[in-house]
C-alpha cells in the first residue's frame, strides 16, 4: 500500500483547525485526508511544532528544511519521495497517489458514493 506523509508547518494542533482564525485552507484538507482515509489510505501528518524529531529522522524531510527552510512546508512525501512542497494536495491528488478509483467520489456533488451525504 502506498503510504502518504504530509509535514505540515508548526500548527497549533494536530490538523491546524482550531483557534479563533481557521485556515479554510486546512478546514478543506483536513476532510479531503478523512474522505481519502475512509476510502483506504495510509496517510501520516506530522506537525514541526508537535513532531520535531520526525522531521529531523527523516533524511529527505530535513535535506528539504536545510535547502528551502521551514516557509516551503507543507511536504508531501509519496513512499518516500518528495511529490508535493508548499502547498496542500487537493482530493483528486490524494486519490491518485493512494490509488484510489475515481468512481469513490461522485464528482457532480463532491460526495462519497453511497454515503448519505448526497
Amino acid at each position: 500500500m502506498t503510504l502518504i506523509q504530509v509535514f505540515d508547518p508548526a500548527l497549533c494542533c494536530s490538523t491546524g483547525v482550531c483557534g479563533v482564525e481557521v485556515d479554510q485552507q486546512l478546514v478543506g484538507f483536513s476532510a479531503d485526508v478523512d474522505w481519502a482515509k475512509q476510502n483506504g489510505a495510509d496517510i501520516e501528518r506530522f506537525n514541526l511544532a508537535q513532531q520535531p524529531m520526525a522531521f529531523a529522522e527523516n533524511t529527505v524531510v530535513k535535506e528539504f528544511l536545510e535547502r528551502s527552510g521551514a516557509d516551503a512546508l507543507p511536504l508531501v512525501l509519496v513512499d518516500g519521495e518528495v511529490a508535493l512542497a508548499g502547498r496542500y494536495p487537493n482530493r483528486t491528488e490524494l486519490a491518485r497517489w493512494a490509488g484510489i478509483a475515481e468512481t469513490a467520489q461522485n464528482p457532480a456533488s463532491g460526495c462519497c458514493s453511497g454515503s448519505s451525504c448526497c
